[in-house]
């Protein structure tokens, strides 16, 4: 059983929003989904290479509890809701499947 995980990426370009939307997800959507996801962690990032780029990452058991989520009404309902907190902020996903983990 290898992990799965779902990656959104944001971009945020108005840089005097950055601070209110990094708030939002911190304690609103970022909570949110990883309850409502059922993820066992979720991290995020901010781009140093370019200030406006920000990611978040939920880790899956597996891949079918992924596609499960992806089916879910969770989804939508939580999407919906950052349509309409932040509806200037464009987004795209990914998901991934664990292929190698290497621990020193």
């Amino acid at each position: 059983m290898r992990a799965a995980f779902f990656v959104v990426r944001a971009t945020v370009p108005d840089a005097s929003k950055r601070a209110a939307f990094d708030r939002w997800y911190e304690t609103e959507h970022l909570p949110d989904a990883a309850k409502a996801f059922g993820v066992s962690k979720a991290w995020r990032f901010w781009s140093l290479d370019d200030p406006s780029l920000h990611q978040a990452m939920y880790q899956f058991d597996d891949e079918a509890k992924l596609n499960a989520m992806l089916k879910g009404d969770a989804l939508q309902e939580l999407v919906a809701d950052f349509n309409r907190d932040w509806p200037d902020v464009k987004r795209a996903r990914e998901t991934l499947v664990l292929a190698q983990e290497f621990a020193k």
